[in-house]
C-alpha cells in the first residue's frame, strides 16, 4: 500500500510489527518533498508511536480478522471466549487485556480481532450495562451541582455515580473512559 493512500484504520507491518493508522497528514512543505506524517497504535504492545513516511513509499498492509465472541468466565489472570458459530474457545491473558478486563462480565458479546491465528487483543461495547452492587445511601439535602458518590459495580470495578442511584440499579458505563452514563 502507497503511504499517500492511508486511512484511519488501515492496519499495515513494519519492521515485524504490526501497527495501526490513528491518525495521518499529508504534508507538502514550499522547499523539497511532500510527506505523510502518521500516528500508530502498536497492536501487540497498546503503545503509540509517531512516524513519517516520504510520500510514495509502500508499506505492507496486515490482514486482521475480526470475530465476534462471547466472553465465557474468568479464572485466575486467564479469561475465556467462545465463538458463536464454531463453538471453539480462545484464553487470553490478563495482560493482553489490559484495563479492559475490568469490563467483563459473563455472556459479554465482544469482537476479537486476530492476525494469522495470534490473537491481538478485544473490542468491547461502546456501553456496558453493570448492576450496582454496593453505594451509599443519599443524604436528604446533600445535592449540589451535580453531586456524585462512589459505587461498586458487579465486577468490582468503581465507578462514580449521581446520588440518586441506588444498590441494585442497572446502569450503563462508557468502555472508553469507564465512567458512568445513565440508568439502563
Amino acid at each position: 500500500m502507497n503511504v499517500n493512500d492511508f486511512k484511519t484504520g488501515v492496519t499495515i507491518q513494519i519492521d515485524g510489527d504490526l501497527y495501526q493508522v490513528v491518525e495521518f497528514q499529508h504534508v507538502k512543505p514550499g522547499k523539497g518533498s511532500a510527506f505523510v506524517r502518521t500516528k500508530l497504535k502498536n497492536l501487540r504492545t497498546n503503545s503509540t508511536i509517531e512516524k513519517t513516511f516520504n510520500a510514495g513509499i509502500k508499506v505492507d498492509t496486515a490482514r486482521i480478522d475480526k470475530k465476534d465472541m462471547q466472553f465465557l468466565y474468568q479464572q485466575g489472570d486467564t479469561y475465556y471466549f467462545m465463538n458463536m458459530e464454531t463453538f471453539d474457545q480462545v484464553e487470553l491473558s490478563a495482560s493482553t487485556l489490559g484495563e479492559d478486563a475490568k469490563f467483563l462480565k459473563e455472556n459479554l458479546p465482544v469482537t476479537v480481532s486476530f492476525y494469522e491465528g495470534e490473537v491481538l487483543g478485544v473490542m468491547l461495547p461502546d456501553k456496558i450495562e453493570m448492576v450496582v452492587t454496593a453505594t451509599e445511601p443519599a443524604v436528604k439535602g446533600n445535592t449540589t451541582n451535580n453531586a456524585m458518590k462512589d459505587a461498586t459495580l458487579e465486577t468490582g470495578m468503581k465507578v462514580k455515580v449521581p446520588l440518586f442511584i441506588d444498590q441494585g440499579e442497572a446502569i450503563l458505563v462508557s468502555t472508553k473512559d469507564g465512567k458512568y452514563v445513565s440508568r439502563a
